[in-house]
């Protein structure tokens, strides 16, 4: 059965105690969107990863790939144990329905924990015992440019083998830092409330009921509103070309300009993958 190795990213450089809440905040997170696209899963966490049993895995990995926090995702298999003997048979296996005819294959292993043995040693073994499987296929080591990439993971009693790192928003969980208010007009505006939620803002738009509803894809707790009193700014999508139009002083909370160093081409562009729920 396959299993989601999650990562964070930016939360790692926090201090312990920060760290641990805002680890909190991502589990809390990833539930509640899993929950509302309907996709009964499990989750653990230990050390710097979570650990998703899911009953469609492809998804989960749609409805996590969309919260804020998570860096990485990798649909892996997990070893029966962490010793070398059963990660080269995990590999093994893998590897055989994953590589074809004249291939070139590469592993590259990381661990953490103490074992009694080094990433080398992984990478060695287990590649030889790839090589081994597939001997009848005629494939060959390149560990410079390699047609396949086989990624070993081993973190303390726990190994997992899996071929892809499935790169998602990063960022700060949303509702790790304060509430803002964000005019939602148009899709630069809807843009400019995507990257602070990104930001871990919990965010209350006002606008476009459309674009709203778009951005509720990557908050199940958005809200839609004209105020809030708990509010510690305003965000609006004002491109440097509309800036002198604004009055700041009409506001009695800092105002935040999230895209007022970005081109139409590169609004346009992420907007593009916020319509998309990617």
């Amino acid at each position: 059965m396959s299993i989601l190795l999650v990562r964070y990213s930016e939360i790692g450089l926090k201090s312990a105690p920060v760290r641990r809440r805002f680890e909190n905040q991502l589990k809390d997170n990833m539930l509640s969107m899993l929950m509302e696209d309907g996709v009964e899963a499990f989750i653990v966490k230990s050390g710097a990863r979570y650990y998703v049993e899911a009953s469609d895995i492809s998804a989960a990995v749609s409805s996590l790939r969309r919260v804020f926090g998570v860096g990485s995702i990798s649909i892996a298999e997990e070893c029966v144990s962490s010793r070398m003997e059963d990660i080269c048979a995990k590999a093994a296996e893998y590897s055989r329905s994953r590589i074809s005819e004249g291939q070139s294959f590469a592993v590259k292993a990381r661990r953490e924990g103490f074992q009694g043995y080094t990433s080398m040693d992984v990478g060695r073994e287990a590649g030889s015992a790839i090589f081994i499987a597939n001997e009848d296929k005629g494939v060959r080591v390149d560990l410079t440019d390699p047609d396949v990439v086989f990624y070993v993971e081993v973190r303390e009693n726990r190994a997992f083998v899996f071929g892809e790192y499935i790169r998602c928003h990063a960022g700060l969980p949303v509702g790790s830092q304060g509430k803002v208010v964000a005019e939602v007009e148009d899709e630069r505006g809807m843009v400019a409330a995507w990257l602070m939620m990104k930001r871990g803002c919990r965010v209350i738009a006002h606008g476009d009921d459309g674009l709203i509803a778009k951005l509720r894809r990557y908050d199940p707790l958005l809200k839609a509103g004209d105020w809030n009193p708990q509010a510690l700014g305003v965000v609006l999508g004002t491109g440097i070309d509309g800036l002198e139009s604004v009055d700041v002083t009409e506001y009695e909370v800092p105002v935040y300009f999230p895209t007022i160093g970005m081109s139409d081409d590169e609004v346009a562009d992420l907007s593009d993958t916020i319509m998309a729920g990617l």
